[in-house]
């Protein structure tokens, strides 16, 4: 069982080595929502509290035996820089088909690292048969009451650096994080809402508490992978059941929109499970009107080839880049008149195509792709085009 004793006690060890990480207004969320920067934390997210305090409190005969763990993200590179940070040996098994980036960072700190053929689940049996082989202990990314008490630590900052906060919003993935910020902040301040994330390409958390029984998702697919979650966990799914008031679902676009947020408001970068917390607050999906808010971005590790795939998302979600089809009679000028037309209203052309073969004999359609400054901007764009005999169509 958790305890708010464990709680403080990993708050101590944590000392040693975690970061305290700030939290900062975000003024596009509305007044009283804050973000807590996780992101900034050592490996670039809150997995390393967790590691850290679970394999200090090993007893001596498994320090010296090591520890493992599966992972291909955040959860990894916690394990290997905590068990390094202790002078013990660690394995991680990764499956083989992970980003470089990721198995090179793990390898940094100071990992073993084995490269699994096949997916994760290859990867997870590849650990527990090294477990039971070598004598080693797995640290579970989330199902453990020693994590969780780790990442609780993240409840007790909130707390010191905003004491009147009126409502938490945690992202969910297994439920490791949410389930140790919900006990340090229900059993601290009984007050304090706790909601919940997921996307809703993997909502496992979701679904399990609507129906109060773990449920297991066939498949994931999300942007935001370090919270793509199959199946919750079974200690997380009770904490959650007690703790957290709500769980909510954000979508692809609207995770897209939050990180572009963090970026241009905050010049901090989140990954896509690290920015759910702040998509909730921005598209209201729960109740916060009034309210002091927290959200937990917990973490930053995203590849540049993602993030650019992701921005672009954003800036279609927020009117920043629009795409209009139309169609023009196939004469001299008529091209040349509609983008005139266009030059007038401040959007700035990016591409343009004109075909003749795929509408009527006489007319052509002309598809364009310009940056706008936003979703009303490219509402007036539209109407104005429509006022002078366009169809337009998106």
């Amino acid at each position: 069982m958790v305890t708010i004793d464990m709680v403080y006690d990993a708050q101590r060890i944590l000392n040693e080595v975690a970061r305290q990480t700030p939290v900062a207004a975000v003024p596009s969320a509305g007044e009283g929502v804050y973000i807590k920067a996780e992101n900034l934390q050592l490996t670039g997210s809150f997995k390393l509290r967790g590691a850290y305090y679970k394999i200090a409190t090993l007893s001596e005969e498994e320090k010296s035996n090591g520890v493992i763990a599966c992972s291909a993200g955040n959860h990894a590179q916690g394990v290997a820089l905590a068990a390094a940070r202790r002078g013990i040996h660690s394995i991680i098994c990764i499956p083989a088909g992970a980003p470089l980036m990721k198995v090179e960072a793990t390898r940094s700190y100071g990992s073993e690292v084995v490269l699994v053929p096949g997916v994760y689940d290859d990867a997870y049996a590849k650990a527990m048969e090294l477990t039971k082989e070598k004598g080693l202990t797995f640290i579970h990314p989330f199902d453990d009451e020693r994590v969780i008490a780790g990442q609780g630590t993240i409840g007790l900052e909130i707390l010191q650096q905003i004491p009147d906060i009126d409502a938490v919003i945690v992202p969910i993935g297994g439920g490791g994080l949410i389930s140790g910020v919900a006990y340090a902040v229900k059993t601290l301040r009984p007050s304090c809402k706790v909601y919940g994330v997921q996307a809703e390409g993997a909502p496992s958390m979701f679904n399990s508490i609507r129906s109060g029984q773990i449920e297991t998702l066939d498949s994931v697919s999300t942007i935001a992978d370090g919270i793509a979650v199959k199946k919750p966990g079974g200690i997380t799914f009770e904490m959650c059941q007690k703790y957290v008031d709500e769980v909510v679902t954000v979508s692809e676009s609207e995770i897209s929109t939050a990180i572009l947020t963090l970026m241009e408001q905050n010049k901090t970068v989140a990954e896509g499970a690290g920015a759910v917390a702040l998509a909730a607050a921005l598209y209201r999906k729960v109740d916060i009107a009034g309210k002091k808010v927290c959200c937990v971005v917990s973490g930053g590790n995203i590849d540049v080839t993602t993030l650019s795939h992701v921005i672009t998302r954003g800036l279609y979600k927020t009117g920043r880049i629009t795409e209009f089809t139309t169609k023009v009679p196939d004469k001299p000028g008529q091209l040349f008149t509609l983008l005139q037309l266009l030059s007038e209203t401040g959007a700035n052309l990016l591409t343009v195509t004109h075909e003749r073969d795929s509408v009527d004999v006489g007319f052509c359609v002309v598809k364009m792709t310009m940056e706008t400054r936003n979703a009303e901007h490219r509402v007036q764009i539209k109407e104005l085009l429509e006022s002078r005999g366009y169809e337009v169509t998106r």
